[in-house]
């Protein structure tokens, strides 16, 4: 374990207390993060402009690309302040990271130039549309259909778990063009545009407070300048992404610099669910030092407690030595089951929302053990990853 200090340059200090710490002092205050923890949105479309406007949407490309030529060491601290102040709260920007990926290597060189412009200046949001009410985790089992219309397509169906499509400008959806062809092919990928007709969208609201929707699509419009890859091989297309979903793929950058990860790490804390962990840990911690027993006995004195708070410390280091795709899974089920002793803790007090008087860790511990739940199903769920994982890296036989 490295312990050694991370070097600043002095620029990248100056920047950090004259650009950045303002920034995001006045984009993204406690008051607009609550708000955000109550909707559950996924995204702050207006935090996504005012990023957009300073080019820091790409902050390492150059001008001339939207972005705001930075270099490695000043965009990871851009990237690491967002990370610090809102955690895991805003899933949609990893989805679109995904979506627009796939756009770079399969789409149409107009599609391409439009989005890319979009993305940079923080105008156009993307969500995915793979799962459907009746095919769960079988992501080759979908009933949506794409007909052929001149240039264009008609598609029919449902999507559902499509978090952020509500806001978001596009979905990247998964539909059937050729219904004889086994399950695995005849699907073909599009970018949908959200706002047409033919398209409605319907909140659903999770256990961990987060909104995803439903999305209904009927005879919707799509240019066949949208499809993304070859007709009939959206599998192939569609299984590019969700591998770096699931932790076996990777992003092209296009060629830029890559904001510095351990500065980003260092500054934002753990990341991914580690990070729930970390912070909910730290706040039960402070908690139980100064919540008492009846004989006023801080309850952090008693020893089965400090032991089960030094399994969880161990957990989280479990996590952060855990490569991936394995991390996703140990992740998960660790989060799980911690959130639920850390609750556990804390007694009563513990199952208090925020805002309540006498609630333990100012309620976070009451939300970790909600959001955990989600988080066994998120980008696929656990059970589906450790088959992924036992054919893909161990080499064992599919499951029947």
């Amino acid at each position: 374990m490295d312990f050694s200090r991370i070097q600043l340059s002095e620029d990248a200090q100056e920047f950090w207390r004259r650009e950045i710490i303002p920034f995001f002092d006045e984009m993204l205050p406690e008051a607009v993060l609550a708000d955000e923890r109550a909707a559950g949105n996924g995204y702050i479309p207006e935090y996504e402009l005012a990023l957009g406007r300073r080019g820091w949407q790409r902050p390492t490309a150059p001008p001339n690309a939207g972005g705001a030529g930075l270099d490695p060491q000043c965009a990871a601290l851009v990237l690491g302040e967002e990370a610090r102040r809102a955690g895991p709260m805003f899933p949609v920007k990893g989805s679109h990271n995904l979506v627009m990926n796939v756009i770079n290597l399969f789409g149409s060189a107009e599609l391409k130039a439009d989005l890319n412009a979009a993305d940079a200046a923080g105008t156009v949001k993307c969500c995915l549309g793979y799962t459907e009410p009746d095919c769960g985790s079988d992501a080759a089992a979908i009933t949506t259909r794409a007909v052929r219309d001149g240039d264009g397509w008609l598609i029919s169906g449902q999507k559902m778990f499509s978090t952020g499509a509500h806001l978001a400008q596009y979905v990247m959806i998964t539909a059937r063009t050729n219904p004889a062809a086994p399950s695995s092919r005849g699907i073909t990928l599009f970018l949908l545009p959200l706002a047409q007709d033919g398209v409605e969208c319907h909140a659903i609201r999770t256990l961990g407070g987060e909104r995803t929707n439903v999305i209904y699509l009927d005879a919707t419009r799509v240019p066949d300048s949208h499809r993304l890859g070859p007709v009939d091989e959206g599998w192939r297309v569609a299984s590019g992404a969700l591998a770096a979903e699931h932790g076996m793929g990777h992003s092209d950058s296009g060629g830029r610099a890559e904001p510095d990860p351990e500065i980003v790490a260092a500054l934002g804390g753990p990341s991914n669910w580690q990070g729930v962990l970390q912070r909910t840990f730290d706040a039960v911690v402070a908690w139980l030092r100064t919540a008492q027993t009846e004989d006023g006995t801080a309850l952090i004195v008693d020893p089965h407690i400090r032991g089960r708070l030094a399994q969880i410390l161990i957990d989280i280091a479990v996590i952060d030595v855990t490569p991936q795709p394995f991390a996703r899974v140990i992740a998960s089920d660790l989060l799980i089951r911690d959130a639920a002793d850390l609750l556990d803790m804390c007694g009563a007090a513990g199952l208090l929302c925020a805002g309540a008087t006498g609630t333990a860790a100012a309620g976070l511990v009451e939300w970790t053990h909600r959001f955990a739940q989600g988080t066994s199903i998120y980008g696929g769920t656990t059970d589906i990853q450790r088959n992924i994982i036992a054919q893909h890296v161990l080499g064992l036989p599919r499951p029947r």
